[in-house]
């Protein structure tokens, strides 16, 4: 019988807003302190720990003292890469992080006439499976060939990042059908940004809100306890890391001259102090354009009241004749769209590549590292990737 944390979507490293990203540390930091005062047998990180394959130094320099805690208080790690922190080229700092005694990465598996073997991580009784994520989804199709090395008289514990069916919602996308998994004990997810459970299938939810719509309805990062020695109704918690409280304003804009006062004025009525602030605009603009707004002079307001940070939103903002007005932050949606238009256009073989190029394509040189050493990186990368002989 074991107690374990589990958790995922850490995304260290993630927010562009420093403030942002600062509060997405702090909450790992207390996620830690709390499986160490918990006193769990071990954690249990279900892909995306970094934002990225390769973090920033100062994010690696942080999570390094935070694994040392964890390994200082005789406390294991077992972890699978994500879809933003998995490498075609199988190289990433989760493996400096294993290296470093700090975790264990459980993904161990060979494939054998057509299927894909899952071989355990056995620690205090417990069989430990993982299968790590891959972008645009593509370990779907692998986990449906999945099956696993048994391990009799053990709690099987199956660690994926990827999607389920059962909790896809309506959303129009391929996702892993449960009755095609493997049975354990536990399902430990990753990758859906929401707090779910279905049977013994879960998503904790990030550790942090990673943008304004998870923000908004999460308001905090959040991982679960599971200790299988109490009974079956209490045998599951959910914790929540309370960091800092959120505030929403939704303000209804049509004259973009008098908005600036307009928000202001809202700003003013309510307790900002140490509080993220959201701002959400919308509405059509019969005066006036989206530039018209000083959001230098409403940032300041937010200061005054002594906020922690304002975060606004004006995806919602329209002009008159109905064209939306906003700050381009995620273009993953516009290259989907141009990719799927053009393999209608140029059928072939090489378009399974694209996504999986285009990923690779977007690898960035890090702070130190040579440019032989990069490019011999990304080299090994695309030979990953393309069946080149």
């Amino acid at each position: 019988m074991v107690k374990f944390a589990h958790t995922a979507d850490v995304h260290l490293g993630g927010w562009k807003q420093q403030p942002l990203q600062d509060l997405n540390l702090q909450s790992f930091k207390k996620a830690v302190e709390i499986w160490i005062n918990e006193k769990v047998d071990f954690v249990l990180i279900a892909g995306d720990l970094f934002d990225s394959a390769f973090p920033p130094i100062d994010v690696l320099k942080e999570t390094f003292a935070e694994f040392k805690k964890l390994k200082d208080s005789e406390i294991p790690c077992f972890i699978i890469a994500g879809s933003h922190d998995y490498s075609v080229s199988g190289k990433t700092f989760l493996d400096v992080l294993e290296k470093a005694g700090f975790c264990k990465n459980v993904v161990d598996y060979e494939e054998k006439e057509g299927k894909i073997i899952l071989n355990p991580t056995i620690y205090k009784g417990v069989a430990i499976y993982g299968y790590p994520g891959k972008t645009s989804s593509l370990e779907i199709n692998d986990l449906r060939r999945a099956e696993f090395n048994e391990s009799p008289g053990l709690f099987k514990i199956f660690m994926m990042h990827t999607m389920i069916d059962k909790a896809k919602g309506d959303l129009p996308v391929d996702a892993l059908e449960i009755s095609k998994i493997p049975f354990a004990d536990y399902y430990a997810l990753g990758h859906l940004h929401i707090d779910f459970q279905y049977e013994n299938f879960v998503y904790p939810g990030p550790i942090f809100p990673n943008n304004f719509q998870e923000l908004e309805d999460l308001k905090y990062g959040r991982f679960c306890i599971i200790d299988t020695e109490l009974n079956a109704e209490n045998q599951f918690k959910k914790i929540e890391l309370k960091i800092k409280e959120v505030v929403l304003f939704d303000i209804e804009i049509k004259n973009a001259l008098l908005a600036t006062e307009k928000i202001i004025s809202e700003l003013e009525k309510k307790d900002l102090e140490d509080k993220i602030v959201l701002l959400r605009l919308r509405g059509i603009l019969e005066t006036g354009k989206n530039s018209d707004i000083k959001f230098s002079q409403i940032e300041e307001a937010a200061k005054r009241k002594n906020a922690y940070f304002l975060l606004r939103n004006t995806h919602e903002l329209k002009t008159k004749e109905a064209e939306l007005e906003f700050e381009i932050e995620e273009t993953e949606n516009i290259e989907g769209e141009t990719i799927k238009t053009y393999k209608e256009q140029n059928p072939s073989d090489f378009n399974k590549y694209i996504f999986q190029l285009m990923n690779t394509l977007s690898t960035e040189k890090q702070e130190g590292e040579t440019v032989e050493s990069f490019t011999g990186r990304l080299s090994d990368e695309f030979k990953e990737i393309l069946p080149l002989k």
